[in-house]
């Protein structure tokens, strides 16, 4: 069953002025999509996700994650929450039965330590959204060699980009999570012995 799969990094420190600097630097590690590249949407939310956005832009073509940061910059509160959203490419089988690279939704939440009653504490200063697991899983999808390879190369990106955001952002802590709370590495497994 496809489940939500997220990151939550946790900082020593996450005040104000360090906000935009740690998100900037998870940013940079992300892979963007090819066809896709950049941020492509910045919203400001106050207080809590009930509240409307004080701030909101589609960028098209996307920004730079620099740029992208300085959108939200003239606006830093310690009770807002600041979402900005990027793709990158993970491998689908297209309709016509081919592995083919597809831009993918990823969504960069910034959590103030005042937002939402400090929801930092359990989703983290920082959270990434990457949509459902199945995109990496590709359960639906008939196990042979070939898918496979693919669902190793979605895998090893999302296990490489991880590991290069907790590093870069001075991160002291990190959770990869499913709303279920199901192991992704225990499906994974599971879903790559049939293969054997």
């Amino acid at each position: 069953m496809a489940d939500a799969l997220f990151l939550s990094l946790w900082f020593p420190s996450f005040d104000l002025d360090e906000m935009m600097a740690r998100a900037l630097a998870v940013m940079r590690q992300f892979p963007f999509s090819a066809v896709q590249p950049g941020i492509t949407y910045v919203a400001m939310h106050p207080v809590s996700w009930g509240e409307p956005t004080i701030f909101e832009q589609r960028l098209r073509p996307g920004i730079p994650p620099d740029d992208a940061v300085l959108l939200a910059s003239d606006l830093l509160h310690e009770d807002y929450a600041y979402l900005f959203e990027a793709f990158w490419d993970l491998w689908v089988l297209s309709d016509q039965r081919e592995w083919i690279l597809q831009p993918s939704l990823v969504k960069f939440l910034v959590h103030g330590v005042d937002f939402e009653e400090s929801v930092y504490e359990h989703e983290g200063h920082i959270e990434i959204d990457f949509g459902i697991d199945s995109r990496f899983l590709q359960e639906d999808v008939e196990l042979d060699s070939e898918t496979e390879t693919r669902v190793r190369a979605n895998v090893q990106k999302l296990v490489e980009f991880t590991n290069k955001a907790e590093k870069s952002s001075g991160a002291s802590a990190r959770l990869l999570w499913s709303e279920s709370e199901e192991n992704l590495a225990q499906k994974l497994i599971a879903r790559l012995q049939k293969v054997q």
